[in-house]
């Protein structure tokens, strides 16, 4: 046979099977595509035997992760249990699932992945020229040594997104209830930026601790992240051993499970009875309004791809933030989406006649003239509050599934790039078979050859992606709501003592204590992901400064 042909039709084969690897993996919680990447690296040596090319067993781990990112947002949002990389998706997807909406959720999941695969690509040409070498500024290399330090500052950054208000103690508000001084003269300042003026103004100098306080919340929440991160640290440090000798057994997966998936379900149960009918709305949402989100989850991407423990889920955060902070600058009246809540707390929206008593019993003439005393006020008629959190609900989907499938692109051209993986498919490929790196302004033929089979996969994931999910809509209308919590929690447990073994089940109800945590606090639960922050800053700060070895 000719050899381009037979080129091909391994090229096609690993496609393809590559895509149904990865649809198994995207619908069933627990089996990552880092197990599909170890069996085959384990494989390898029996695939050449039999003749088998080692880059068509690369191509389909590559196909496998590309259409595994895609379609990880089913089981975290539709099911309740999410991986390290979707967690933070099962919050407002459950939300939207709710309130009749799964179908809009799934289809901006898709949209967003879409074109977080497009966006990355040429992000990858910038990533080149900033971290790789001849040509290239080689700032990979400089930024080892800081590498902590990085970690540290972002995880600063996540808590300080913290806008919730808690009460302090009362003995701390009865203590400090004097301790206010008024100052000489007055300090007022105003800084316009943008359309958004800074105005800031001082009579006393207070030192009071109320009962509505910023900075009890974003304690609150700093304990809290330590709290999992500890708990990560046990959770890296004890032995996960699969009874059935499942491989590659790590105790993150039940440890996030009941984190984000187990804890969430209670929540489910105790609070609906039901879930709604849910409206078909299948249509794929336009580009156009999703391209800066997206554009900056590319971006954010090509940063978290390069450092160890980080995820999607604080890339999500990151530019979620980002788009809060320049939304408040350019809009007085914008409304900040919070990652879990949808209207961050503590924010007072202005009236809207939607919501005043008996506004219906008004005579079409009163009615006019109400409307037009509002509109004089600057309150707008049309405010929904709902409505514009549900969009931003969907928003945050879009973005944190775009940073998960860019991250997957990222994390491919870095090996190429600096020769480091930063994913267990990554390595399995370092692995496999001499990497052919990047060292020149154009790329490997290689590197262009598993490019071409993520772009192909992540295009095909979409339809893919909605067929599935309304086949796990028609479940949800067959079977009751709370009779699909306990067979999911039920079905979380058994796949995590078949992956961990009964040491893997006292970590699940471990983390479900603590998820249950942070809505009766009133924090955020995405402070959870200090279970991969806090080791891993543990583990670097311990290698930079610990010559003696005493960590």
């Amino acid at each position: 046979m000719d050899p381009v042909l037979l080129d091909y039709g391994w090229l096609i084969a690993s496609y393809l099977i590559g895509i149904m690897l990865g649809c198994l993996t995207g619908l069933i919680p627990g089996f990552h595509v880092n197990n599909v990447a170890l069996i085959a690296l384990s494989l390898a040596p029996v695939a050449v035997a039999i003749g088998v090319p080692l880059d068509a067993v690369a191509g389909i781990i590559v196909a496998c992760g590309t259409v595994h990112t895609f379609l990880n947002y089913i089981p975290s949002a539709l099911i309740g249990a999410p991986d390290d990389n979707m967690a933070l998706a099962l919050l407002p997807g459950h939300r939207m699932l709710i309130s009749g909406q799964a179908a809009q959720g799934v289809a901006y999941s898709a949209r967003g992945s879409q074109m977080g695969m497009l966006m990355s690509i040429p992000l990858l040409i910038v990533a080149r020229l900033l971290f790789g070498e001849n040509p290239g500024l080689g700032l990979y290399e400089s930024s080892r040594d800081v590498l902590p330090w990085l970690l540290l500052i972002i995880s600063i950054f996540l808590i300080m997104t913290e806008t919730t208000r808690l009460p302090w103690p009362e003995w701390c508000q009865r203590l400090t209830s004097r301790l206010v001084f008024r100052l000489p003269r007055k300090i007022e300042f105003n800084i316009p930026v943008g359309k958004f003026n800074i105005h800031r103004r001082w009579e006393n100098f207070d030192l009071r601790l109320g009962s509505s306080s910023r900075t009890a919340g974003m304690l609150a929440a700093t304990s809290f992240f330590l709290l999992t991160g500890f708990y990560g640290w046990a959770v890296f440090e004890l032995p996960g051993r699969s009874p059935i000798g499942m491989p590659s057994a790590t105790l993150l997966f039940p440890g996030l499970a009941g984190l984000f998936g187990i804890a969430n379900l209670i929540d489910i149960y105790v609070t609906t009875s039901e879930i709604p009918p849910q409206e078909a709305n299948w249509e794929m949402p336009p580009m156009k309004p999703l391209a800066i989100p997206t554009f900056l989850s590319a971006i954010v991407s090509s940063v978290m791809a390069i450092l160890p423990g980080m995820t999607a889920a604080q890339a999500t955060v990151v530019v979620m933030s980002m788009r809060n902070l320049w939304g408040r600058l350019t809009d007085p009246d914008y409304i900040p989406a919070d990652f879990e809540h949808g209207i961050q707390p503590g924010f007072t929206p202005k009236v809207s006649p939607l919501d005043i008593d008996d506004f219906d019993e008004l005579s079409d003439e009163e009615r006019e003239i109400f409307e037009e005393v509002l509109t004089e006020a600057g309150v707008s008629p049309d405010l929904d509050l709902g409505a514009q959190s549900q969009q931003q609900d969907l928003e945050v989907i879009a973005v944190l599934s775009s940073v998960n499938t860019a991250v997957t692109v990222m994390v491919l051209g870095f090996l190429y790039m600096v020769g480091r993986p930063r994913s267990g498919a990554a390595l399995a490929l370092n692995m496999m078979y001499p990497i052919d790196m990047w060292n020149s302004v154009a790329p490997p033929a290689d590197f262009i050859r598993l490019l071409g089979i993520t772009i192909a996969s992540g295009l095909f994931a979409v339809p893919v992606m909605i067929k599935v999910g309304k086949g796990m809509l028609k479940m949800h209308e067959i079977v009751p709501l709370r009779t699909v919590v306990f067979t999911v929690t039920g079905f979380i447990s058994i796949l995590v003592w078949l992956s961990t073994g009964w040491i893997g089940l006292g970590v699940l109800i471990i983390g479900t204590a603590m998820g249950l945590m942070p809505p009766r606090i009133g924090i955020r639960r995405s402070h959870a992901m200090g279970i991969i922050l806090v080791p891993i800053m543990m583990y670097t700060f311990a290698r930079e400064f610990d010559g003696f070895g005493f960590i």
